[in-house]
């Protein structure tokens, strides 16, 4: 559905912060959001975290949410069911493409049944025998928690001495750990809005490893667009899609996946409220194709009034 008039959205709660591990992300994100969509005229408030928004919800201050929230609490599922059935509408996925995608482990399975492609995996758990598990994998492998987003608590090991720091540093922040094959290769990601995934985006750290630092410091990262040419791209796209709508998510969201040295995509995973800072992917990819923050931001509250996106 399509808005012209900033009124129609009624006043919004830009959501923001909370008590994740990426607390500092989000607030970044929130504030780059709230002022976009207060220069197209939205009336939009920012609120801290998901007590002080549904306290204000059901206080009636609120007709909408642009939940910019990144990690657990706000992008898992919790802060959907809650708005569900206070039936205060809200941007990105619903509760289930929420609560899948947050789960990295789980996502790779559904893409697994579907017959999608992602690298071969073990889980593991603090206390596990590392090097018995990931025997199965042999190395190189990447270490990450499960539920945990912007790379934090990934390592990438390349021999057995590296395992057992890699998994403390992933057991700091989850008690599931996902032991992934390492695809060598470039590493790409297809921002999906409302349905189209936009041109690919080919990340080329200059460290050689797309970390925190990397996607929130930076500045000489380079982020070509689109990542791949013709039939290439369009392959890749297409399964981004897939892989979007067979987790569930509806609205708009980020698919990063990897590209081997003979071509072929493996999926990696899904982010339903993706990054809005001045280094995301999302706004660049928007940029590809004409369009702007202020846009952007309008096209993604946009989908909060879509009655069939869920």
């Amino acid at each position: 559905m399509r808005i012209t008039d900033p009124l129609a959205f009624g006043r919004v709660a830009v959501v923001m912060g909370g008590d994740s591990a990426e607390r500092a992300v989000s607030l970044d994100s929130g504030r780059n959001v709230l002022e976009a969509l207060r220069a197209r005229g939205v009336d939009a408030h920012p609120v801290d975290g998901v007590t002080a928004l549904l306290d204000a919800i059901r206080g009636g201050h609120f007709a909408r949410v642009f939940n910019i929230l990144h990690g657990r609490g706000g992008e898992d599922g919790v802060l959907q069911g809650a708005l569900e059935a206070l039936r205060i509408p809200y941007t990105g996925s619903g509760v289930l493409g929420s609560a899948l995608s947050m789960d990295k482990i789980r996502t790779k399975q559904v893409w697994i049944a579907c017959g999608l492609p992602t690298p071969e995996f073990v889980v593991c758990r603090p206390g596990d025998d590392a090097s018995a598990l990931v025997a199965a994998l042999g190395l190189p492998v990447v270490v990450k928690p499960a539920h945990e987003g912007s790379s934090v608590g990934v390592s990438r090991v390349r021999s057995p001495a590296e395992l057992s720091t890699a998994f403390a540093t992933a057991a700091r922040y989850d008690a599931m750990l996902l032991v992934e094959r390492l695809i060598e290769g470039d590493e790409l990601t297809v921002a999906i809005l409302d349905g189209d995934a936009l041109p690919s985006i080919r990340i080329v750290p200059a460290g050689g490893y797309y970390d925190w630092h990397a996607k929130y410091v930076a500045e000489d990262t380079q982020y070509l667009c689109p990542g791949l040419d013709g039939a290439a791209e369009a392959e890749l796209r297409a399964l981004a899609l897939e892989a979007f709508h067979a987790a569930g998510c509806t609205g708009w969201g980020r698919v990063d996946v990897m590209r081997d040295r003979a071509g072929g995509l493996w999926l990696l995973e899904v982010n339903t409220t993706p990054g809005m800072t001045s280094h995301s992917l999302v706004p660049k990819a928007a940029a590809a194709v004409g369009i702007d923050f202020p846009s952007l931001c309008w096209r993604i509250l946009e989908t909060s009034l879509r009655e069939d996106r869920r």
